[in-house]
């Protein structure tokens, strides 16, 4: 029996790595022929047949999409915008999931569960109220302010904080308090650099989410400046033909902060999504 169900158990360990292999296979060969592609001539690349090698590498497809005028431009704002938006989610949010977990106050309850529930309206059903307000309402159109400001704070984010503030222990925030330490001081000071793993996840959702976003900055941006990188690429896309190259060349530039930010913040990451998930 102790033979049959070793035999059995590598068996399983077998089969499990086998699919876990074609998932990674499936998953990065798409990269793969991103990247092949951003390295292949015009010529080859308009073909849009897969190679796992480029025939004939150059470098020509980076020149041509860096030597468009605007596309340094493009990626600075992508920049801002995400960088912009990552850090008032990362102050806001925890401020609010802070206060969320930790704090007593009136309708405390009834106000998160009311934020809540608006995570269940689809998104394009708050895009056409939030373009109204901001490009007719407010007169934003086309500037950083229009693409930065409706993100600033997010409840999926607060939610996430506030989950996390809530494993927080409260004995040292009580200890603060009699120790006459403000609310602010008490979030400035202890709970913020203790609550870093749970920032970083934020941080790391924040930035990939707003670094890619495509639908918003294309509705409020009109002049070719205020573009970001994503909105930017389609612009290589012509009436006649694609430049494919030029546009995967700019998708692997812009893939490059994405996976810079992950591994810079992945053992905060790793100990963010783990919280909670073991008690005792």
């Amino acid at each position: 029996m102790d033979v049959r169900s070793n035999a059995a158990g590598k068996v399983r360990i077998v089969v499990i790595y086998a699919v876990l292999l074609i998932w990674v296979a499936f998953t990065i060969i798409p990269l793969y022929w991103m990247l092949v592609t951003s390295l292949t001539d015009a010529t080859m690349s308009a073909t849009l047949s897969p190679s796992w090698f480029p025939l004939k590498p150059s470098l020509a497809p980076y020149a041509r999409f860096l030597g468009k005028s605007q596309a340094p431009r493009w990626l600075l704002n992508s920049a801002i915008v995400a960088c912009a938006i990552t850090l008032g989610n990362v102050i806001f949010s925890s401020m609010a999931g802070y206060a969320f977990a930790k704090l007593r106050f009136p309708g405390r309850d009834a106000i998160f569960w009311i934020l809540l529930s608006t995570m269940m309206l689809p998104y394009h059903v708050t895009l056409i109220p939030t373009y109204i307000l901001v490009i007719n309402k407010l007169g934003m159109g086309d500037t950083y302010t229009a693409l930065i400001v409706p993100f600033l704070c997010t409840v999926s984010n607060t939610f996430l904080m506030k989950q996390y503030m809530s494993t927080l222990p409260s004995t040292l925030i009580e200890a603060a308090r009699i120790d006459a330490c403000t609310e602010f001081g008490i979030y400035r000071k202890i709970i913020f650099p203790i609550a870093k793993p749970g920032l970083a996840v934020v941080a790391i959702f924040t930035f990939v989410s707003y670094w890619n976003q495509f639908f918003w900055p294309f509705l409020v941006t009109s002049s070719n400046s205020m573009r970001t990188v994503q909105v930017g690429l389609a612009s290589f896309r012509f009436a006649e033909a694609t430049d494919f190259g030029a546009m995967m060349a700019g998708a692997v530039l812009a893939s490059l902060p994405v996976v810079a930010l992950f591994f810079s913040l992945q053992k905060y990451f790793l100990q963010g999504i783990t919280v909670g998930a073991l008690k005792g």
